[in-house]
């Protein structure tokens, strides 16, 4: 077996050891059932995978029936989903690999034809920046607070699920962080203003799912947050915003932080004369309080290798472990060589994605890869939405 880094194991502060720093990132699948049930072809994705990584994340569940983003999303809304849910928790934790679900809310990422005939909800009543985005309801303050608890609630199913830990999604221009962007939210309540004040949201949300892991779970049940680091539009996101709540974060009651980036080696995004990575920017402002997973076009083991040589606590590998189910299995023993780094059209059956699912991911970020294009070449006719 390789003697590399991102193999050994991690004990969090809370005494839970995970044997390995892999993570399979959450990625959008659209498997689900309509109306938000686990489906066989969760089950098999999953199953597919676990086992050999130390954590693997699970595509997003939606809170609340109007948090849903996208067709074939999990919800973890009722407890008629429990049942299913055990299911997906069992699949995901063969092996010894720690099972996190992902829970968030979509705001105005969704629209009035997936939520059934009702309008999206967010911060505040702005559209998003892409073409055909519908204009949101502003939530009342009743409102925001039903969703805090929901957060909760849905942390309560996954603890009865079977699930070692959850991941509050705060990234990817979903609800939690249109409450933090300065775009999305114009409130001059409790819920916005200045940069403060728009952490609210999340630290509320923080600390509603923690009290429901003290009060139904087990010192053992991992707590997770997930952030992006940066928005494109203006006024949106900046580093020196995110870095002020990377401080507030890393003093919360968490486990870990996931950074969100499409390349865990990116720089800004609006400052072009800033030449210093963003996750080590981060990494220096959390000063070893959390430990950190980096994600974004990590393909080999020695692109896993080099996030733990830069001192980042836990790689995860999104696209390749769409492509390659025994990634981790391969490396462990020996056999790096044989690992997939594009796959035939025909061989979707057998890494557990249907063709409903890769008509879902046509034309949506970045490239799959398949056997005849050059690997990274960006050529694909699909594409997958990664770190959903």
């Amino acid at each position: 077996m390789s003697d590399y880094k991102f193999l050994q194991p991690y004990t969090f502060k809370n005494g839970v050891k995970v044997k390995n720093r892999v993570v399979i990132p959450p990625m959008t699948i659209a498997s689900s059932l309509e109306e938000g049930s686990v489906s066989r072809d969760d089950l098999f994705y999953a199953g597919l995978r676990s086992g050999g990584v130390g954590m693997f994340i699970s595509p997003v569940a939606n809170v609340t029936n109007d948090g849903k983003g996208f067709e074939g999303e999990l919800s973890v809304a009722d407890d008629k989903y429990i049942p299913g849910l055990s299911k997906l928790a069992d699949a995901m934790k063969k092996g010894g690999t720690k099972a996190i679900i992902q829970i968030f809310h979509a705001g105005r990422m969704s629209d009035s034809t997936i939520l059934r005939g009702i309008q999206p909800v967010s911060a505040s009543a702005v559209a998003a920046p892409r073409d055909g985005m519908e204009t949101p309801r502003e939530l009342s303050s009743n409102e925001v607070e039903a969703i805090v608890q929901a957060f909760a609630d849905a942390t309560r199913r996954a603890i009865v699920a079977g699930f070692d830990g959850v991941e509050i999604h705060g990234a990817n221009t979903y609800l939690i962080q249109q409450f933090f962007s300065p775009h999305s939210n114009k409130r001059t309540d409790k819920w916005g203003g200045d940069v403060e004040k728009r952490m609210t949201f999340a630290l509320e949300i923080i600390r509603a799912v923690h009290d429901a892991i003290e009060e139904y779970g087990n010192d053992d049940f991992i707590l997770g947050y997930r952030i992006s680091p940066e928005e494109i539009e203006s006024p949106g996101i900046r580093i020196d915003d995110t870095l002020k709540f990377i401080d507030k974060l890393s003093g919360q009651p968490l486990n870990y932080l996931h950074i969100s980036m499409g390349n865990a080696w990116r720089k800004s995004l609006n400052n072009p004369d800033d030449d210093r990575y963003t996750i080590q920017r981060i990494k220096d402002q959390v000063k070893g309080r959390l430990p950190l997973i980096s994600v974004g076009s990590i393909e080999t083991p020695e692109d896993a290798e080099k996030i733990m040589d830069a001192g980042i606590d836990f790689v995860a590998i999104g696209r390749e472990y769409l492509r390659e189910p025994k990634w981790i299995d391969k490396v462990i023993s020996g056999h790096e060589e044989t690992i997939r780094y594009s796959i035939n059209r025909d061989a979707l059956d057998e890494i557990g994605l249907n063709p409903s699912i890769i008509e879902f991911l046509k034309g949506l970020g970045t490239e799959l890869g398949y056997e005849g294009e050059q690997k990274g070449d960006g050529k694909s006719e699909y594409g997958v939405v990664l770190d959903s």
